[in-house]
């Protein structure tokens, strides 16, 4: 077994370490989730959490953990006789991004539970995480059914394994912990509130720190034992302090001053629900016990609502984490300042940083960066500079709306999402197939049907079926997947006139925030002057890309070909990377094409590439003015996908609804 890296030689990280910390003296707080940059010591810093874990006692042989003094009842070992146990260390159980359903909560063998009436069960990562740590790498690139499976298990604290009529369930209390890029797209709401505490980390800019994380590090590498054992002390006097926090929890006094601290707080930052003020109360309630006070202070209450409040308080995925401090600090103040810390409080600057924010921690509490005064730009063709002549400043985008539905043709085979058709674990049943591998979903009707006309010579007697391995059938299924939503959005002088350009960009946002809520990856690409540019490559990250949108510049000519020929080579790529996502490709101009010999016939041909290759497509056709061309809609005619007006997009317009966007086989229409 490979020796982990010790907590205590983890450099700088305080608010990382410090909310680690705080839930092994308190599960209640909730579990962390841990947002940073790759390379700052995430999973390094949750690994090394498990040796300083106290050791848990269970009844021996149980295969989910039950504590010998209060057994589960229906545990599925069970029942047990109340009593002595053994000691074990707690566990830090790794959920992989890619798991199974099965590997997740269990498994039942269907084929003995139907033959013999036997309830064999095989435990999964939820069994062996009660009562521990259950640590997921890279939380955001879950799946949804299981983000689903573990939403259900921490609301109820159990587990609940169910196939075909037979069922189990067992008890799954533990301590979530998550780790993640903000980056690669981030997690649905409902899973973001399960996590008690959040905290940012980045790598240090100071040349010192970072010398001594590659020092240590290295040394690590060399000699894992011999690090280890140099770090024992440091690494035996936490776990002692984490022990005596723990005994002094419950003699804390959470006064009346700062539960209206918290309350106040939780108020002002507008944070939906309670789940923040207890989440809150109870980690001040800690920070109390881990500086070694019986009294809650105004600080701690800060603190508290530094880790608890950043990710609660976003209202959709484009806003920035963190708090106001300013505001933070003239809400505490206005409603108290809570107790007098005590004369006898011993070193609050003890490992972890006591109750106190570290002030050179990495969490992100800067006030969320006002928005640029926008400079004044012309119309087209007006204040000396004529539409497409040169790069004029980004513009804001205008306030995102709910979109009408935008899918993909045919039935599908990608990653589980919320978009288009497709075969998946889960959803309706439609039909029954052999099994290729393990049985997962059952076709109770189809195995039946099988094994009917085989009784007699199976000599079946009494009530029983006789079931073989040869007549289970698996259920097959359909529900909905993830696209690939490529955005290939016009930035030249035609597109430049203010309004017209923060319409625009808030049509594309609005796109944006729905390929979110139905988990599609996105990329963005941009035309104008002489060539298109990938300004963000395909990410699950939605954020990112309203990033780059936000910053757009205008301006220049329309090389439209050059935009559709870098989405041909971006979806070709990633055909490679992912064969089974299917694109969806979304062009946001208004049809015209300028520079270069031949602009029109280079944008035909361009589109027809698309075409030949059956992507789906939808062009967003933002000519505006009295007189139209048309020529978005031409345009969609070669894609053979649909055209769609900006106001048509929405989904509250009197248009009729967008259902699939036409592939290279269907003919261009229109939404009307």
């Amino acid at each position: 077994m490979s020796t982990p890296y010790p907590f205590t030689a983890v450099v700088g990280q305080d608010d990382l370490r410090l909310a680690l910390l705080l839930n092994a003296v308190s599960p209640a707080v909730g579990g962390v989730l841990v947002r940073g940059e790759k390379g700052t010591a995430k999973s390094t810093a949750v690994r090394a959490l498990s040796a300083l874990l106290p050791e848990v006692d269970v009844v021996v042989g149980c295969r989910f953990s039950c504590a010998p003094g209060s057994p589960d009842p229906v545990c599925p070992d069970g029942p047990h006789e109340t009593g002595p146990g053994s000691s074990r260390p707690a566990r830090v159980v790794e959920l992989p991004v890619g798991a199974s359903e099965d590997r997740l909560v269990g498994a039942l063998d269907i084929e003995r539970a139907l033959a013999e009436g036997v309830k064999a069960f095989e435990p999964g990562l939820l069994a062996d995480a009660n009562r521990g740590v259950l640590y997921v790498d890279e939380v955001n690139l879950l799946h949804d059914h299981l983000v689903d499976l573990l939403l259900d298990a921490a609301a109820m604290g159990s587990s609940y394994v169910e196939r075909e009529g037979v069922s189990v369930r067992h008890a799954a209390r533990f301590l979530l912990v998550g780790t993640m890029n903000p980056e690669e797209g981030e997690l649905r709401p409902q899973l973001l509130d399960r996590f008690g505490l959040t905290v940012e980390v980045a790598a240090s800019r100071e040349p010192d720190l970072r010398v001594e994380v590659v020092r240590r590090r290295l040394a690590y590498d060399d000699d894992p034992a011999a690090f280890a054992a140099r770090w024992a002390g440091e690494e035996d006097a936490l776990r002692a302090r984490i022990v005596a926090a723990r005994a002094l929890l419950p003699e804390v006094r959470l006064g009346d001053a700062a539960l209206r601290q918290i309350a106040a707080t939780c108020a002002a930052f507008e944070v939906d629900g309670m789940r923040a003020d207890i989440v809150m109360a109870r980690t001040a309630t800690t920070l109390a016990a881990w500086a070694g006070r019986t009294v809650v202070l105004a600080e701690d209450v800060r603190q508290a609502a530094l880790l608890a409040l950043p990710h609660r308080r976003r209202r959709n995925p484009f806003d920035a984490p963190g708090l106001d401090e300013e505001k933070l600090d003239d809400t505490l103040e206005e409603f108290g300042g809570g107790e007098d810390a005590p004369e006898d409080d011993p070193d609050p600057d003890g490992p972890g940083g006591g109750g106190r924010p570290p002030q050179d921690g990495p969490v992100d509490t800067a006030e969320e960066p006002a928005r640029p005064e926008e400079p004044a730009q012309p119309e087209e063709g007006q204040g000396g500079r004529p539409a497409g002549s040169g790069e004029q400043s980004a513009v804001r985008a205008a306030e995102p709306f709910r979109t009408k539905m935008l899918s993909v043709p045919g039935l599908g085979e990608g990653a589980a999402g919320r978009r288009s058709r497709a075969r998946t674990d889960h959803g309706r049943t439609t039909g029954s197939r052999r099994p290729q591998g393990a049985l997962t979903k059952l076709h109770l009707a189809a195995t039946v049907q099988a094994a009917a006309p085989h009784q007699r010579a199976r000599g079946r007697s009494g009530r029983g079926l006789v079931v073989r391995r040869d007549d289970l059938r698996q259920a097959t299924r359909e529900g909905r997947e993830g696209n690939l939503v490529l955005f290939v959005v016009d930035a030249s002088g035609s597109m430049a006139a203010r309004q017209r350009m923060s319409a625009v960009k808030g049509a594309v946002l609005s796109l944006l925030l729905d390929a979110y809520q139905r988990r599609d990856k996105v990329g963005l690409i941009t035309f104008r002057g002489k060539d298109a540019t990938v300004a963000l490559p395909p990410t699950s990250s939605v954020d990112a890309a309203a990033v780059r949108l936000e910053t757009l510049p205008t301006g220049g000519r329309t090389p439209l070909s050059a935009g559709l020929l870098k989405a041909h080579d971006v979806l070709r790529v990633e055909r490679m990377r992912d064969p089974a996502r299917r694109p969806l490709l979304v062009v946001v101009t208004d049809g015209r094409a300028t520079g270069g010999p031949d602009p029109v016939a280079l944008g035909t041909r361009a589109a027809r590439l698309h075409a030949a290759e059956g992507t789906a497509s939808v062009v967003v056709d933002c000519e505006s003015g009295p007189v139209r061309l048309g020529l978005a809609g031409a345009l969609a005619g070669e894609l053979g996908g649909t055209a769609v007006t900006l106001d048509e997009l929405r989904a509250d317009s009197i248009a009729g609804l967008v259902r699939d966007v036409q592939g290279a086989s269907g003919a261009h229409r229109r939404v009307a």
